[in-house]
C-alpha cells in the first residue's frame, strides 16, 4: 500500500500546472511550484514556490536538493534534462521519465522517433540551420510549408510560408521565439486536413494503456483556440490513432497522461506532436468527463485506481485572450458569461498579459456539439480583460 502524502516538485506553474496542483492537493500531496516568474498560476495554490531559471542545471539541482521530493512533474519544455536524469538515478520519480522528457521537449527528437524509428505516418519534414538550408528544405518539400522552432511553447514562432520571399521573416521569427536550441528549425509540409485531434493516452504503473475520448481542436498560429469532446471519428480512424499513440508512448515509457496530436485527413491518421503531460486542449475535460485529465494524471502517477472514464455530455472550450499588454488586471462580464446553464469560467490568474496571451477559458456542455460550442464561444466573448501599465 502506498503511503501518503507525497512531496511533488512541479516544474512549470502555468494554467495546466495550476490544475495539476489542485488535483494533487485533493489527494493530500505537498506541492512545490516552480517557474521563472513570481506568482505564476500554480504558485497561488501550492504549498511552496520557487522562482528560478529551470534551464540552469545548478539552480535546478539546488531547488530539488532543498526539498527532496518523491516526484518531479515537468509542466514545460524548457528544462535542464541532465539534472532530471541525475535525480532519477537517485530514485526520485520523474514523470513520465527523464528520457521521455528529453525526447518530447525537442520537435526533432520526437519527430525522428515517430517517423524514422517507429514508422508512424507524419507530414514531410526537414531541418535547417541557416537560410540556405531552409530554402532548400522548403523547395524540396513544396510550398506552402510550416516553419517552427525546434523547441517552443503554445505555437510561438510558428509561421505558414507560401513562397521563398517569406522565408527570411519566418526564419527570424522561429529563432527569436525558440526556447533552448535556437540554431536549428523544422520545416514541415502543410497538410490539408479535415480535423485535428488530441488523444489523451494514459500509461499506468502496470504498463497498461487506456484512452479518453478524442478531443477535436482548432489552432491559430499554432496555438489552441477551442476544443471539444468527443470528436467524431470513424471506428477505423480511432483504432489507428490509438494504435499509433500506444506505440509511441510505449517506447517513451513511464507513467501518466500523454497528449498525442493527430491530423485526420479522409481515411488517413497522421501523427503530429506529443506532450508528456496534460494537454491544453484537454481543459475541456474539466467539464466533459467524470474524471478530468489532471485527476487522471495524478492517479496514474501515484498508482491509484482509474475507473472507467466516461463523458458526462458533449463539452466545448474557448480560450479567453488578452488584447493588449499590461500588468494591472481586472475582469468584467462574468455575469453575462455564466448566465447559460452548464457553463464555467476559469480565470488562470496570470499576473500580467500580452496581446494574444491565454488568460482564461470558457467551458460548456450541451445536448449537441453546436450547442456546446456556441455556449463556450458566447461565454468567452462576454469576458472583458482590462489591463493597464500600473
Amino acid at each position: 500500500m502506498t503511503n501518503f502524502p507525497k512531496k511533488i516538485i512541479l516544474l512549470g506553474s502555468g494554467e495546466l500546472g495550476k490544475e495539476i496542483t489542485i488535483a494533487a492537493k485533493r489527494l493530500g500531496c505537498h506541492v512545490i511550484a516552480c517557474d521563472r516568474y513570481q506568482n505564476a498560476p500554480a504558485m497561488q495554490v501550492a504549498d511552496n514556490q520557487e522562482v528560478l531559471d529551470m534551464t540552469n542545471g545548478n539552480a535546478l539541482m539546488k531547488v530539488i536538493s532543498k526539498y527532496k521530493p518523491d516526484i518531479i512533474i515537468p509542466e514545460i519544455e524548457a528544462l535542464d534534462v541532465n539534472t532530471l536524469k541525475e535525480f532519477e538515478k537517485e530514485g526520485i520519480k520523474v514523470i513520465p521519465n527523464a528520457r521521455a522528457t528529453a525526447i518530447t521537449m525537442n520537435r526533432d527528437l520526437i519527430r525522428n522517433l515517430a517517423a524514422n524509428e517507429l514508422n508512424l505516418k507524419t507530414a514531410k519534414f526537414a531541418y535547417a540551420s541557416n537560410l540556405e538550408e531552409l530554402s532548400d528544405a522548403a523547395n524540396n518539400i513544396g510550398f506552402p510549408v510550416v516553419i517552427k522552432p525546434i523547441m517552443s511553447s503554445s505555437g510561438k514562432g510558428q509561421t505558414l510560408v507560401h513562397n521563398n520571399h517569406e522565408l527570411y521573416n519566418a526564419w527570424e521569427m522561429a529563432i527569436k521565439k525558440a526556447r533552448g536550441n535556437a540554431s536549428k528549425i523544422i520545416v514541415e509540409e502543410f497538410l490539408s486536413f479535415d480535423l485535428e485531434i488530441t488523444l489523451l493516452t494514459i500509461r499506468q504503473q502496470d504498463g497498461s494503456t487506456i484512452f479518453c475520448e478524442p478531443i477535436g481542436h482548432e489552432q491559430e498560429h499554432g496555438d489552441y483556440q477551442c476544443s471539444w469532446q468527443p470528436a467524431k471519428l470513424s471506428n477505423n480512424q480511432l483504432k489507428t490513432a490509438q494504435e499509433m499513440a500506444k506505440k509511441v508512448t510505449d517506447n517513451l515509457g513511464g507513467v501518466g497522461i500523454f497528449g498525442v496530436e493527430f491530423f485526420i485527413s479522409k481515411d488517413q491518421v497522421i501523427f503530429s506532436e506529443l506532450s508528456p503531460r496534460p494537454h491544453d486542449t484537454g481543459l475541456v475535460t474539466l467539464i466533459s468527463q467524470n474524471l478530468n485529465e489532471f485527476e487522471i494524471h495524478l492517479r496514474a502517477i501515484l498508482g491509484l485506481p482509474i475507473p472507467k472514464i466516461t463523458n458526462r455530455d458533449i463539452g466545448a472550450s474557448r480560450v479567453i485572450l488578452a488584447e493588449e499588454m499590461g500588468e494591472s488586471i481586472n475582469y468584467s462580464g462574468l455575469e453575462e458569461a455564466l448566465k447559460n446553464e452548464n457553463t464555467e469560467i476559469l480565470i488562470f490568474g496570470k499576473p500580467n498579459g500580452t496581446k494574444g496571451r491565454r488568460m482564461g477559458v470558457a467551458l460548456a456542455t450541451g445536448k449537441n456539439l453546436d450547442e456546446a460550442r456556441l455556449k463556450a464561444n458566447q461565454s468567452a466573448k462576454a469576458i472583458k480583460i482590462n489591463l493597464s501599465s500600473s
